[in-house]
């Protein structure tokens, strides 16, 4: 939090120039319903961190975390400075309308439009989280068993209900069968023979989430799970297999548990079919070659990147977090939460003596000058490159 002292140039030489990092003021926190407190607390620790007052908007969706969050954080929280306002569209509809100094927004992108739009009536500055259909692409000479686990892992987790979950897998049909095969066995091995009577395994959040998930099962040819259960939400873990590019779930974010595998005959064409489409919150890639690894790496774009691993790369907070493009925009996780909710103050103290010293930027001009008050503006670091 303290103040961040710059480099200058010899004008300046005498002065004290550096970047204050103040609060921007009052922040809307809409948070969502998949992680709801991770997602509510993560970016208030960051907002208080960098004084702000907060009003939070938990989804209403995950309702019993949405009371747990606004009976508890009134106990512990000055409400002079911070509240949580509870409801539904109506509600979000009209906080919006408010104008606050900063919005930040984790849902899906059809609503962060939405949030945009309103921010823009007032000029507000935000940070979008949001989602989006993540690659996964399987080289041909990965572990394919170690592979199979942890995509199914990172899958499957709370029930494919994680914006950071790979969304599809791009492989080869030379390692298809393998990769199925790998995949139904650690399916048995994670949930066993069934998984709905798995302590391990979640439910779909709500009846209209788990309709539109369940309806994404009727393309591409099932080849693990497959089975629903409308009374308890239940969408058994699923593999599809020979689903077309224009079908319904690969054009949205799934966001359940199904996976679907699309071939492609190799790395040229996986990177091709990523990068036809927006781009994607995180990108993922398995190889026993990082000479492959990086290749994906570089020639994709992501808000965030793992190779040989699915979500992992979020668990390290000196990494930020964030989206790119229709995936998000911003970014947090610790001191990244931080730096998101202050606003960086550029500063400037002169004496207002040295009169002498300033007389060269005075009209009337003459070519004479030019070379020195180039030399006394330049900020001389090694490395840098210097544009006047």
């Amino acid at each position: 939090m303290k103040d961040e002292h710059v480099s200058k140039n010899m004008a300046m030489y005498l002065d004290t120039a550096f970047i204050r990092k103040e609060p921007f003021g009052v922040v809307l926190i809409i948070s969502p319903w998949n992680y709801p407190v991770q997602l509510t607390l993560i970016p208030l620790i960051g907002a208080i961190a960098a004084g702000n007052c907060v009003i939070m908007k938990p989804s209403e969706i995950s309702q019993n975390t949405e009371k747990v969050l606004a009976e508890g954080l009134a106990r512990y929280l000055d409400q002079d400075c911070f509240a949580v306002v509870c409801g539904g569209v109506e509600e979000s509809t009209r906080l919006l309308a408010e104008r606050f100094d900063y919005i930040f927004f984790t849902g899906n992108p059809v609503v962060g439009k939405i949030v945009m739009e309103a921010a823009t009536k007032h000029l507000t500055p935000l940070t979008l989280e949001l989602g989006g259909k993540n690659p996964c692409y399987v080289h041909d000479d990965s572990d394919i068993k170690n592979a199979a686990r942890r995509i199914a892992w990172s899958r499957f987790i709370n029930a494919g209900q994680t914006c950071l979950a790979p969304d599809y897998v791009l492989c080869s049909e030379a390692i298809k069968e393998k990769l199925v095969v790998a995949l139904q066995a650690t399916i048995r091995e994670f949930y066993g023979e069934d998984p709905k009577q798995s302590p391990d395994f979640g439910r779909i959040i709500g009846d209209r989430h788990y309709q539109r998930v369940a309806a994404l099962l009727k393309h591409g040819k099932v080849v693990a799970g497959g089975q629903t259960d409308d009374s308890e939400k239940y969408i058994a873990p699923t593999i599809l297999i020979d689903v077309a590019e224009s079908d319904p779930i690969m054009q949205e974010e799934i966001f359940g548990p199904i996976l679907p595998i699309v071939i492609v005959p190799g790395l040229e064409e996986a990177i091709q079919f990523i990068n036809k489409r927006e781009k994607a919150l995180a990108a993922y890639a398995f190889s026993a070659n990082s000479q492959i690894i990086n290749q994906v790496l570089d020639r994709t774009s992501s808000g965030s990147f793992c190779g040989n691993d699915g979500i992992v790369q979020t668990t390290i907070i000196s990494l930020p977090f964030g989206g790119v493009g229709h995936s998000g925009m911003g970014m947090y996780h610790g001191k990244f939460t931080f730096d998101t909710f202050s606003h960086k103050r550029a500063c400037l103290l002169r004496s207002d003596g040295r009169e002498k010293l300033n007389e060269v930027r005075y009209p009337p001009y003459n070519e004479s000058r030019l070379g020195f008050i180039l030399s006394m503006t330049e900020v001389k670091r090694k490395g840098a490159c210097v544009i006047f």
